[in-house]
């Protein structure tokens, strides 16, 4: 399994003003770093940049080593994200959504049929496997892009805001998830505003006034 860090680097979306400045802090195998912070903090910012999808305008981040890219570049070395916003195609079904990513990094049909199955399954959604993303709930959707994520098998695991449409017992069946993927040996960041998930991590990492300070280190 693999060792995410950022070194030094500062944030930004627009080049005049920086979102996080000087974030330095590593996502090791085996455990989860909670992402903590108020709403405009940086979370994203921050998971965005581990993603590659936002390179720093100094400093950089790395994958065992190697200076990450981009987007693409995270997809081959493993870097998997679950994003806020979910990002599922609405015109397919949430088995269809899963499938397709397996296949799409590698997986053969057979594979991303089992693997579909085994990640909806533990999220309760089984019986939704052939229904339309907009035919589901805010947190149907939610489970079904986690569960997307969790087929995917990363060394990195990155999971924004994934609990917020959740009710209590869903969100300590992910939170046990995400255990799980750490116990296989994937190194997994929570970004979170729930201060009771957050304490379930092993590390915990906050984010205040544009600045990275460590919470739990």
């Amino acid at each position: 399994m693999k060792t995410l860090t950022v070194d030094g680097a500062d944030l930004a979306w627009e080049s005049d003003r920086a979102v996080l400045a000087g974030v330095t802090v590593t996502a090791r195998p085996g455990e989860i770093l909670a992402i903590t912070g108020t709403s405009g903090a940086g979370k994203t910012t921050l998971l965005s940049a581990m993603a590659g999808l936002l390179r720093p305008t100094a400093g950089q981040v790395l994958v065992d080593g190697e200076p990450l890219a981009d987007r693409d570049h995270a997809v081959k070395l493993g870097v998997v994200l679950i994003p806020q916003d979910n990002g599922l195609a609405a015109i397919l079904t949430a088995a269809e959504n899963i499938s397709v990513a397996v296949i799409a990094t590698g997986g053969t049909p057979a594979e991303a049929r089992r693997r579909t199955a085994e990640a909806l399954e533990p999220l309760g959604l089984s019986g939704q496997a052939n229904q339309l993303i907009e035919e589901l709930s805010g947190g149907q959707q939610q489970r079904t892009a986690i569960a997307r994520g969790l087929a995917l098998r990363g060394d990195v695991l990155l999971a924004d805001e994934i609990t917020s449409e959740l009710d209590a017992a869903n969100r300590q069946r992910v939170i046990e998830l995400l255990r799980a993927e750490a116990a296989r040996g994937a190194a997994v960041v929570f970004a979170t505003h729930d201060p009771e998930a957050a304490a379930s991590c092993d590390r915990e990492l906050h984010l205040a006034d544009g600045e990275a300070i460590w919470a739990r280190p």
